[in-house]
């Protein structure tokens, strides 16, 4: 089975949909379910589009299949680093960025007022929700690992046969 899923005119394929995925999901929680994003989410994002890209690319792209399923892999791990980070953020093990969470560095009233209103609405400290235990993004984290990894195996497996 995983032999079928790591052929290399198939892993650029699966990488570009687990992606697309994974961006389809979190923007049914924003629109559908009504949990916004915040500034972290946002930079989870980005590497997912990428790996998304780079699927698409090594499905299309056969001669350079196997740097394009390294730079998916390195795209997933970068977005899985971040969650990781995020997710240290939410359960307090660590001081997330000041721009996104609940610490303050105002010295006078009309610093905290101005600090007040240039905040963001969703505060990166705070998990929107908790599934199985895990904020998303935990979830991010753990699934990007797995993804990152079968895309380094898929880069293997084309470099072998290439």
């Amino acid at each position: 089975m995983i032999d079928s899923l790591l052929a290399p005119t198939r892993s650029g394929l699966l990488v570009a949909l687990a992606a697309a995925g994974t961006l389809a999901l979190v923007l049914i929680a924003q629109y559908g379910f009504g949990l916004p994003p915040c500034e972290m989410c946002h930079w989870q994002r980005w590497p997912h589009i990428a790996a998304l890209v780079f699927g698409l690319g090594a499905l299309v792209l056969p001669r350079w299949r196997v740097q394009l399923l390294g730079l998916a892999a390195l795209s997933f791990a970068i977005t899985g680093g971040i969650g990781v980070f995020h997710a240290g953020v939410e359960w307090k093990w660590w001081q997330g960025l000041t721009s996104c969470s609940s610490t303050t560095t105002a010295s006078s009233l009309d610093a905290l007022r101005a600090q007040l209103m240039a905040a963001p609405v969703v505060r990166c400290d705070e998990a929107a929700i908790r599934v199985l235990g895990l904020s998303m993004a935990g979830w991010n984290a753990l699934w990007s690992a797995a993804l990152a990894i079968f895309a380094l195996l898929a880069a293997k497996r084309a470099g072998e046969q290439a």
